[in-house]
Order: C-alpha cells, then structure tokens, then sequence
C-alpha cells in the first residue's frame, strides 16, 4: 500500500496558510480546509459532523484502505466505527484517542471537534507510518480549533430544510420535538411523512464481532435483511425499523454471526411515540447485558416488561412485607426454595398443578411447602387483599436474588 508524502512543515507559516483557506465560512471552505490540512499533517483525514457522516476528507493520491474509501464513497463511517467514538471514554470526556480498527492496518487518531462548548463532530486521521504522534500538540490544538470553527459556522448557517432524516429522527428520540405537530411539519417532504413501522430494534455492539474476512459491514448486512428498515447509529446502538412479524428468526442468525444482543420494542402507534419507546427499549436492552442474564440474544420489550419494573424498584426493601424478609433470609440460609414457590402459586391462581409443573416439583411437596408459607412464616395466603403485595414483594426478593433469568422461564401449561 502506498503511504502519502508526509509534509515537513508543521510550523506557523503553513497553519497561516490552512487558517486563511478556511476563513470564509462556506462548505466548500470547508472541504478545501480538509484538503489543506490534510497535506499539512501529512495523513489521509475524515472530518465527521455529530451523526457520523462526512462533512469533507483528505484522500492523498495513492492511499489504499478499504474503510476509508469506504466511508468516503458512502458518505458516512461503518455503525462499528460510530459505535467506538461513541463508547471511548476518552472521546467522551473530550480527549483524543488512537484506535486501530479490525478491518484496517492503520491506526486512527480521533479527537473531538468542539466549538463554543458543543460537540459538533469529529477528527479522523489516518497514521500510516506512525508519525503523527511526533506533530507538536500546538499544531493539533490549532488544526482542531480552525475546523471546529468551521464546522460550527457551516452548522449554524443550515436552516431547518437541509436536515436529513437521520437529523429528524434523532432530534425526535432526543425530545427535541414540542408537539407531535412540529414533528409533523419537520418530517413533511420526506418518507417520515407516510410512514407506519410495526416496530424498531435496537443493537448493541458491545460485543460486536464480524467473523467472516469480507463480510459485508453491519449496516450493509442489515439493509439487505431488512428493506426499509432505514438504520443509523443513535447514541451507543443501531437503529432500525421492522415492518414484518418474522424477523426476529433473522436476527437471531445475524446475533449469533456477530455476536450481538438486539431488543425488539412494542408497537409503534405512531412515530412521536418513539420517545417513550426508545426509552424503554433502551433500558431492557441495558438488562440484557447484566452478568446473570443468560436468557437469549434476541429480545422483546414484553418479554422484559416484568424484570424492567423490577429494576426500577431496585433497592426499595421498605416495599417488601417483613413476613417476606424473613421468608427470603430463611430461602437463603438454609438453600430452600420457599420464594419461588410462593411466587409461582400466586402467578398460578393457587393451582398446585400449575405451581409443580412450574417448579418441576411433585405436588405433594408443593402442598408441603404452601402449609409452611402459612403456618411456620405467617403468609396471608388466604387473604385476596394481600396477593399484590405479596406479588412485588417476593418479585423484588427473586430479582435480587435469581436477576433477569427467573422471569424469562415461562410455567409449563397444563395438559
């Protein structure tokens, strides 16, 4: 592979040179800024506005990388890209960083373009041969501020006309939206308008993984799987919209392939509800990733509902009945199974069939352990005014103890 002409001059004269080429404010000011810059430090260059598609780049004659000519082509970087700027830590708290990436030989420096204190994008530089670590911080710090100030001048000029979907849909997961009437109004014009997903998945990546040497991109995987499914990195996760009951046997194939967790939302009612919905698919997609969840990759919204409520009340035992502490310390002293029983034979109506096959446990001895319930710990079983207390009570107990897992097994049905 050819490496690019590293430039000698990194001192005042040439930065003078970059600074007056971006002084005039316009996008293309901005491009032949890139342009500049990239000759001055050297190296091939993305500059990345705050939804990861390429505002201008520097692509030196000769350079050959694939994820960068991809991005180039394509407009915007890989969701495995976005999602590592996303996640950096450093990137986060506004430092630079060095990444190598898996599908390239060069390692990437990525600094954070920022103007008067908001975050408008980023700095991609490509290190082909290890020399830009040598550039003095002062010549960065200047590079990085000329172009926040120019992003910032380009971002500030665009009216409400020139955003994209994207903008649109993140604008709306954010609230940015007052009324589903202004919402109304910035979609009109685009496919936003007359659009009607049955849902939308969320896809973590944390443990993304792409076995396969080339294997399409995610994103490009994902848009051939799923037709109109429109799908964009939004804070740390891909974005998608699902108009079939189906796919979720596709994602389980993609989840096992790329090692992935997907969580399925509810049904969208309409799109200004997606707000609530992201929220909540955010939130059970966050369970999914908890160390004692060993349930499925692929999830939905309602299979998480009941875990989802529990873990807002975490650490609430003032909600839990003080017959139930002592229950639960006596489960866990001495290795009973005197909670779950209890909470399968609430969930059971009371029916010892349903409550064994549940627990996979004779019926004898369920009738055993419900007279204990009664007699030796005090637990108002007989009391219909008491069950929903009860319930959440010993819920909170399970989900402390046993997490996610207890609730994703479903009792057998009966014969």
């Amino acid at each position: 592979m050819h490496k690019p002409k590293k430039e000698a001059d990194h001192g005042g004269k040439t930065l003078g040179v970059v600074q007056c080429r971006g002084a005039a404010g316009s996008q293309d000011d901005l491009r032949q800024l890139a342009l500049s810059t990239g000759e001055l430090l050297g190296c091939p260059l993305l500059v990345l506005d705050d939804t990861f598609h390429v505002a201008a780049h520097h692509l030196p004659l000769g350079f050959s990388d694939a994820l960068f000519e991809t991005a180039v082509r394509c407009g915007e970087i890989t969701c495995e890209a976005g999602a590592i700027i996303s996640k950096n830590a450093m990137l986060t708290a506004g430092w630079v960083d060095y990444v190598q990436l898996a599908d390239s030989p060069y390692r990437r420096r990525f600094a954070p373009l920022i103007s008067a204190g908001v975050r408008l994008g980023c700095l991609i530089c490509v290190d082909t041969d290890g020399h830009l670590e040598k550039i003095p911080p002062q010549t960065w710090e200047l590079v990085e501020h000329i172009l926040s100030k120019q992003l910032f001048m380009e971002v500030s000029r665009q009216d409400k006309s020139s955003e994209t979907v994207e903008d649109i849909l993140m604008h709306l997961l954010d609230g940015v939206f007052s009324s589903a009437a202004h919402f109304q109004l910035q979609a009109s014009g685009t496919y936003l308008a007359d659009f009607h997903p049955l849902t939308f998945a969320l896809i973590d990546l944390d443990t993304y993984h792409n076995a396969y040497a080339g294997k399409l991109h995610l994103k490009e995987e994902l848009e051939t799987q799923f037709p109109d499914s429109h799908p964009f990195l939004y804070q740390e996760d891909v974005f998608l919209f699902l108009h079939r009951e189906g796919d979720g046997d596709i994602f389980s194939e993609l989840a096992e392939e790329f090692q992935l967790k997907i969580l399925i939302s509810a049904p969208i009612d309409n799109l200004f509800t997606l707000p609530q919905l992201y929220r909540t698919a955010r939130e059970a997609l966050e369970l999914m990733k908890d160390e004692r969840f060993h349930g499925e990759a692929v999830c939905t919204a309602q299979q998480l509902r009941t875990p989802l409520l529990l873990k807002n009340l975490e650490g609430r035992g003032d909600l839990i009945p003080i017959a139930l502490r002592r229950l639960a310390a006596h489960n866990r002293e001495k290795d009973t199974q005197y909670c779950e029983t209890l909470y399968h034979y609430l969930t059971c109506c009371h029916s010892l069939k349903k409550t064994s096959d549940a627990l996979y446990t004779h019926r004898n001895t369920v009738l055993y352990r419900i007279r204990r319930l009664q007699e030796a710990f005090a637990i108002p079983l007989e009391e219909p005014s008491q069950h929903v207390d009860l319930l959440l009570g010993v819920s909170l107990i399970l989900f402390d103890t046993k997490g996610v897992d207890f609730f994703l097994r479903a009792p057998k049905n009966e014969a």
